[in-house]
């Protein structure tokens, strides 16, 4: 009898046929499920959502939990059934969405709903670092909890999502505001923002000629109106004339330019980023003293204290005040002003930003690996990460980068 030989090739174990499958599926990254928290805003201050109803079915479907505070989306128009009917769980109970792991916010927490966090958990939302209190926070640092501002997120070009999407919005918002409050029912010159034949067109000055100013000039553009824009930087000024295609007055910063532009302009609109070096107001109470009655300005760079010396930190229930006979709307949150809109601008970014922390095994993976939303972190584990709101309230603060290393 002839012994039958068995084929090497058919034994897995000879041949790394199922083992080394095995061991990579040992050390692959394991899905994580998220439990996220969407609490109900402020209506009177903010309207918009993190998350639109689209983006929960995506993140349900993906096997996660999303609660939501009931009527959280009612400023933006969505209701609670539109959320439900996707597979959100709607809750009177606020402890149970400030007891989630993943809490998402639009504005900055209050001191009573820091109280309410549990501890140990990623809060997303914006910052407004001209209003911050200390107070604040140190409740954040005694709850151990790891904040990030979405508008300092950065994406895979190096550039900030949040920050333009809502530029964008706020740009043209701003412009459909000038000609609101420039009609005689707003109490404003009773002018008509733009160009009619045989009428000297509105005269628009924009300072700054970054995001926010390049879509308030197309706008304003749009309308016919007449448009100066001024920026300290001359390839800021030039790369503005190649977006818009379309040949503009722009300068650079000069007083007494600026001050002649202003005599005659309609509309002013501050759109300059505002740094820790170099001047703290761009126009001078006195420049606003020589501009035309009834004349309105918008100044957009509120939420970094203003780049006018008579603007005001406003909200949206009382956002407009006169000065020296001039119209001023200072509020830090325009897009709320068109919720929907800039919920679904927001939704658009954040959501697959969840998606992929549950990807990645969780937040602290995620984390290591993307250097984006890193640079979103200003508070990690409850320390301080930065420098500059560790040096205005004289707190210690890290580099993430070497807290990452060590965690």
């Amino acid at each position: 009898m002839v012994e039958q030989k068995s084929d090497p090739s058919s034994n897995p174990l000879m041949y790394g046929g199922i083992l080394p499958q095995e061991e990579m599926l040992s050390v692959g990254k394991k899905h994580k499920k998220l439990v996220i928290g969407i609490p109900k805003e402020n209506q009177q201050i903010e309207q918009r959502m993190p998350l639109t109803p689209e983006a929960v079915e995506v993140l349900v479907t993906d096997g996660h939990e999303v609660y939501i505070e009931t009527k959280a989306g009612e400023g933006a128009r969505y209701t609670d059934t539109d959320y439900s009917e996707f597979g959100g769980i709607i809750t009177e109970a606020k402890k149970k969405i400030f007891s989630t792991d993943i809490l998402l916010k639009v504005s900055p927490l209050e001191n009573d709903e820091i109280e309410m966090l549990t501890g140990n958990q990623v809060v997303i939302s914006s910052i407004h670092q001209n209003i911050l209190s200390e107070q604040y926070i140190r409740g954040m640092m005694q709850k151990k909890i790891t904040a990030i501002a979405f508008d300092r997120i950065k994406d895979e070009y190096d550039c900030y999502p949040f920050v333009h999407s809502m530029s964008a919005i706020s740009g043209i918002s701003a412009i459909i505001m000038a000609g609101e409050y420039l009609s005689n029912h707003s109490g404003g010159k009773g002018v008509m923002l733009g160009g009619i034949s045989g009428i000297t067109p509105t005269e628009v000055v924009i300072i700054g000629a970054g995001t926010t100013a390049e879509f308030a000039a197309r706008a304003a553009l749009g309308f016919g109106a007449f448009v100066k824009v001024f920026d300290n930087s001359p390839h800021n000024l030039e790369q503005l004339q190649q977006n818009l295609g379309h040949r503009l007055h722009t300068s650079i910063f000069h007083p007494k330019v600026l001050r002649r532009a202003l005599k005659s302009a309609d509309v002013l609109i501050g759109t300059i980023q505002l740094h820790d070096k170099g001047p703290r107001y761009f126009v001078t109470e006195d420049m606003v003293r020589e501009m035309k009655k009834g004349s309105v300005i918008i100044d957009l760079s509120i939420d970094q204290g203003g780049c006018i010396e008579t603007s005001e930190y406003r909200t949206l229930l009382d956002p407009v005040y006169t000065r020296h006979d001039v119209i001023h709307f200072c509020v830090p949150n325009m897009p709320s002003r068109v919720a929907r809109t800039a919920s679904i601008a927001l939704s658009n970014i954040l959501s697959p930003i969840l998606v992929s922390i549950a990807a990645s095994g969780g937040f602290n993976p995620f984390l290591k690996a993307n250097i984006g939303v890193r640079s979103g972190v200003y508070m990690y584990n409850g320390i301080l990460t930065n420098e500059y709101i560790g040096n205005r309230f004289g707190l210690p603060s890290q580099d993430i980068d070497l807290l990452m290393a060590a965690f």
